[in-house]
């Protein structure tokens, strides 16, 4: 136990989630040397490969996945605690990672930018997409932030709601069903497009609808939310989105409300690893102010319905 150090369970789970020594190696900005010397002293330590190749990659033992599990979660911790409290923006240097899709982007992201930019200078922002990832984000510690309509549960995640949406319908403006009531029936019999995040989601209406022993068959399936408008111009389709970004085409496209009230809750999470950092505390709260000032909660008009 005498060969076990931080830096080489720090070595371990790089190598794991990076999925090869040389990968972990350029994540670590160290030799793959280094990596090689770290991990043999790990298996003679334990008395167990922990890693074995399997063709052209490496796979991890039973005994390794329980390590990386719990280092990780002492990593964090140490992390946390190395992570300095107080904060200034205005002088401030730092990274902060930030995960979501289109919708989130779409409302939130503009008006952040621009605050943070004159707040904090110096602060670096990435935005990667989230698809259906952004647990697995935050456990590789691959983002700081993530932003959905998620549910990320388990010991170590923090969570916040940040602004609630729901659904309405879009499609051409001569489409016949942008006149007259969007009854469940005449919505059912439609030509739909779905958004998929890259083959990896099902929108939340889809299960109200299977209660209702409603079963669509998309005509169109899109990856995200970016061209839709230009998907649907001219055509019979009819696409179910959140009803801000719905609002956004204005005339381009006809807007109607969907026949069913699905609250969409986009919340924010994070792990111990950022809980307690001034630059990441500051940041998620910015996030929270520019999301009550540009998605204020409001029911959909004429929500709920007469029973």
């Amino acid at each position: 136990m005498a060969l076990i150090d931080l830096r080489s369970m720090q070595i371990l789970v790089a190598v794991s989630d990076a999925g090869s020594f040389s990968a972990a190696a350029i994540q670590l900005d160290i030799s793959q040397s280094t990596v090689s010397y770290a991990i043999d002293r790990l298996r003679r330590a334990f008395g167990d490969p922990l890693f074995v190749r399997q063709g052209n990659r490496i796979a991890e033992t039973d005994k390794c996945r329980d390590l990386v599990s719990q280092t990780r979660e002492t990593l964090n911790r140490m992390l946390a605690i190395a992570v300095p409290q107080e904060f200034d923006p205005m002088t401030a240097e730092g990274a902060v990672t930030l995960s979501c899709n289109h919708h989130e982007r779409f409302l939130l992201l503009p008006a952040f930018i621009r605050t943070l930019r004159q707040a904090a200078p110096n602060v670096v922002l990435n935005v990667l997409e989230s698809a259906v990832n952004g647990k697995q984000q935050l456990k590789e510690n691959i983002a700081d932030i993530v932003l959905g309509p998620v549910r990320i549960l388990g010991e170590g995640y923090f969570r916040r709601r940040i602004f609630s949406d729901h659904y309405s319908c879009v499609m051409d403006a001569d489409n016949p069903l942008a006149t007259g009531d969007l009854t469940l029936q005449r919505f059912q019999n439609a030509a739909h497009v779905a958004i998929t995040h890259n083959g990896q989601w099902q929108a939340l209406y889809f299960a109200a609808l299977r209660e209702r022993n409603i079963v669509l068959a998309p005509q169109l399936t899109l990856p995200s939310h970016d061209s839709l408008e230009l998907m649907i111009v001219g055509t019979d389709l009819v696409a179910t989105i959140p009803n801000r970004l719905a609002s956004a085409y204005g005339g381009r496209l006809a807007a109607r409300p969907f026949p069913i009230h699905i609250p969409i809750d986009i919340d924010m999470y994070w792990t111990e690893r950022t809980h307690k950092s001034g630059l990441h505390r500051w940041v998620r709260q910015l996030l929270a102010d520019v999301a009550r000032a540009v998605a204020p909660d409001q029911l959909q008009e004429g929500w709920p319905p007469e029973m």
